[in-house]
């Protein structure tokens, strides 16, 4: 098969990496059983998927990318103003993430910007981790954004809600399971925007876009520019891993599942290995991070245990869980004081 990025390099980057066909989920399908079993199917496979008709119009979407882009293209004085906190709000400079420390040189070759649901600081919830008042541009310099990326955050939940109703009935549970309170009333839902630089990723030395990971929580919406970069690997004990890439689709979400998604379903549904290389191009893309409210104990579904397939995870609260994981995986915020 053609190199999608036209540029060979060793075995377990470019050159040999196939390109991954992934089912997709039409949400204005009246048929919600055929809905159920191409994600059930794509779960069990690859645990990506896109959908399409998923109700946000592709015109607001190409705002959300433009404005995306006004903001990194600003001066990294500027962006350092809005450096992320320890609520996980803000800017994130190029090498702040490292998903992969086994076979990362440095950190990931990425800039994003987190963006949560909006609390006042004298909300009572403000005073959990993940929850609070966001950090925004001035509106001086970017008139329309924090509009944008509130409307966003709003449409974007909607449809996190949509696909999880389908994932429910794929687990035989009832529709509305994921939509109590202590799911996703009241979620953790991060929106972060990302900008690759354009540079080429080098995997025998330890340089990627993205390093190797899996996400954190329920589920991931993630909107891509036409820029091909993120890759799957479907069995991450494979010796050698095997990753193909995942093509951009104009007007779709690509879905995958998460951790807390395979510890629910007791691993019949597994959270997959991805991660982003360059090819030379900038690229952009909008990942949101969909996972329960704090106190949400995440513990194996009643459908997806037996006697023969007892629980494989000890019952933990959402927090506890993204804190170690956040923790885990980004530089600490001190490291920049003396820059």
């Amino acid at each position: 098969m053609d190199d999608p990025t036209g540029d060979g390099a060793d075995e377990s980057s470019h050159a040999f990496a196939s390109v991954s066909v992934l089912n997709c989920v039409d949400l204005s399908c009246p048929d919600i059983h055929k809905s159920v079993s191409l994600l059930k199917r794509a779960c069990l496979d690859s645990g990506f998927f896109y959908i399409i008709n998923h109700g946000i119009s592709q015109e607001f979407m190409d705002e959300v990318f433009s404005q995306s882009r006004e903001f990194f293209s600003l001066p990294i004085n500027e962006k350092m103003k809005l450096l992320r906190n320890e609520k996980h709000r803000g800017y994130t400079p190029v090498l702040d993430e490292l998903l992969d420390p086994e076979h990362q040189l440095n950190g990931d070759y990425k800039e994003g910007y987190y963006i949560g649901i909006e609390l006042p600081e004298d909300d009572l919830e403000s005073q959990r981790p993940f929850y609070g008042p966001n950090m925004w541009p001035a509106s001086d310099l970017l008139p329309i954004w924090r509009e944008t990326m509130e409307r966003f955050h709003r449409e974007a939940l909607d449809v996190a809600r949509a696909v999880a109703r389908i994932i429910a009935l794929a687990l035989d549970l009832e529709g509305d399971f994921f939509d109590k309170s202590e799911m996703l009333g009241q979620p953790i839902s991060i929106l972060r925007l990302l900008h690759y630089e354009g540079r080429v990723s080098d995997p025998s030395n330890g340089i990627f876009g993205a390093g190797a990971h899996s996400d954190y929580g329920l589920i991931t919406l993630l909107a891509t520019d036409n820029v091909v970069g993120l890759q799957i690997c479907k069995d991450r004990n494979a010796k050698p891993q095997k990753w193909e890439y995942v093509p951009p689709l104009r007007g779709a979400f690509i879905v995958n599942i998460g951790d807390m998604l395979e510890r629910w379903s007791n691993c019949i549904f597994k959270s997959t290995l991805h991660r982003v290389l360059g090819n030379g191009q900038e690229r952009y893309s909008i990942a949101y991070f969909v996972e329960p409210s704090h106190d949400c104990l995440v513990e194996c579904l009643p459908t997806c245990k037996s006697e023969e397939s007892p629980p494989k995870f000890p019952p933990i609260k959402c927090q506890t869980y993204l804190s170690q994981r956040y923790t885990d995986t980004h530089a600490d915020l001190n490291s920049y004081k003396s820059h």
